[in-house]
């Protein structure tokens, strides 16, 4: 896969990609690069790249205005695998930030590429949990319309209306229940003010500017 250099990442308007070892020398190389992490505080607590900022997304799609303020040409998107970070990427350049990159592979992978991470208390991450979830589900109802009455089949069915749903609009809202369970708090949950003390301040807005 192709990666980005920062220079063209700055004036490209495109989806960018890049990979943990590109991340890894964009660190050395520029240290005003900011990595968001978009997954939940309990993820972010088990494992995250060192020096990274925690913004679950929901945070991030309520706060995108604010956030994108505060972010230069250099900022990397991450998450579990790339789905949550896409989906920031997409909010963000509603916010008029459209020079974000996506982290592939995710945390995991930049941990297994020899990045320098943090661990914490171990969890199953969220994709993890849907995955249980939604085949439990599923097992559940066909062991059931066998047993019990076909129509608890119908389970099995929802459940794969749902999952293509999920596909086709990029969304979750079995993740987005889940990440409510007490299992998925952290100690402590981001607010808003956390994030925004995380981050640069914003740039001065020049007297032409105001003027206008």
């Amino acid at each position: 896969m192709a990666s980005a250099t920062p220079s063209s990442a700055a004036s490209a308007t495109a989806v960018t990609t890049i990979d943990a070892q590109t991340l890894q020398t964009w660190r050395q190389e520029h240290p005003d690069l900011i990595v968001l992490d978009v997954r939940s505080a309990a993820e972010f607590e088990s494992l995250h790249i060192a020096g990274s900022v925690n913004v679950p997304l929901p945070l991030l799609k309520d706060h995108a205005d604010s956030v994108a303020k505060r972010l230069g040409g250099r900022t990397v998107l991450v998450c579990q695998s790339g789905v949550r970070a896409e989906q920031a990427r997409q909010r963000l350049g509603a916010a008029g930030i459209d020079t974000a990159t996506v982290l592939t592979g995710g945390v995991p992978g930049y941990a297994a590429a020899g990045g320098n991470v943090v661990r914490g208390k171990e969890r199953w991450d969220l994709e993890r949990q849907v995955r249980l979830a939604a085949g439990s589900l599923v097992l559940a109802g066909l062991t059931g319309g066998r047993f019990a009455s076909p129509k608890v089949r119908t389970i099995a069915g929802f459940i794969g209306a749902g999952l293509t749903f999920s596909a086709a609009t990029n969304t979750c809202a079995m993740g987005k229940a889940l990440s409510v369970m007490p299992w998925n708090r952290a100690a402590a949950e981001p607010t808003h003010d956390d994030v925004l003390a995380s981050l640069p301040s914003a740039p001065a807005e020049s007297p032409e500017a105001a003027a206008s």
